[in-house]
């Protein structure tokens, strides 16, 4: 992970705590960490659980992968160090939201556990939620909505996840999904009730 390059710089305690903005939002700010394969549906379901959140009250947010590279990370592409960073970067804002007392969710493949732990990590306990959406080559590519798949397998595509590229399973996700045998939205209401269980919400 990347190190600290500015000097003579202090962190300010802010006036306003976490613990005040939570009980004001009536939530438990908390990252979702949707991880799995390209197409398994794991921006679908992030924005199903946002979606359904709010319309209860809730306040959320959706760092989705696509989105935060066509901004924040840019500048990054897809070589191992590239997603180490991009993996960085999003943790370390996906901590401000949380300490803003939002409940954000995240679509990215993710594909190293290292840098999914050391998301875990900087959240601290029950702040990060891993939820894996579990899906074949087979079931991804055929519900692939860019035909990444097929440019990756032709070789027009380098270092893509799951076909030339490693993806490392989560080991203790909190939640797994099943994109092969469950629907959108029985994976969604699986999410929602975990949330429930674990009062987050």
């Amino acid at each position: 992970m990347a190190e600290q390059k500015a000097t003579n710089v202090v962190w300010h305690e802010h006036l306003v705590k976490r613990e005040d903005r939570e009980k004001l939002l009536n939530q438990k700010g908390t990252l979702l960490w949707f991880t799995g394969l390209s197409a398994s549906g794991k921006s679908t379901i992030a924005n199903e659980v946002a979606s359904r959140l709010f319309k209860s009250g809730k306040l959320t947010y959706v760092l989705d992968g696509d989105n935060v590279r066509h901004g924040l990370n840019k500048n990054l592409g897809f070589s191992p160090e590239d997603r180490e960073e991009n993996i960085r970067r999003i943790s370390e804002v996906g901590n401000l939201f949380v300490d803003s007392g939002i409940i954000t969710t995240t679509a990215f493949i993710s594909p190293y556990r290292k840098d999914r732990d050391y998301a875990r990590e900087i959240l601290g306990e029950g702040r990060f939620i891993e939820i894996f959406v579990k899906a074949s080559i087979d079931t991804c590519e055929a519900r692939d909505p860019k035909g990444l798949y097929k440019k990756a397998k032709s070789g027009e595509i380098k270092e893509f996840t799951g076909i030339s590229a490693p993806y490392e399973e989560p080991m203790n996700a909190e939640i797994v999904l099943d994109a092969d045998t469950q629907t959108i939205e029985e994976e969604v209401e699986a999410v929602i009730n975990y949330l429930r269980e674990n009062k987050v919400v």
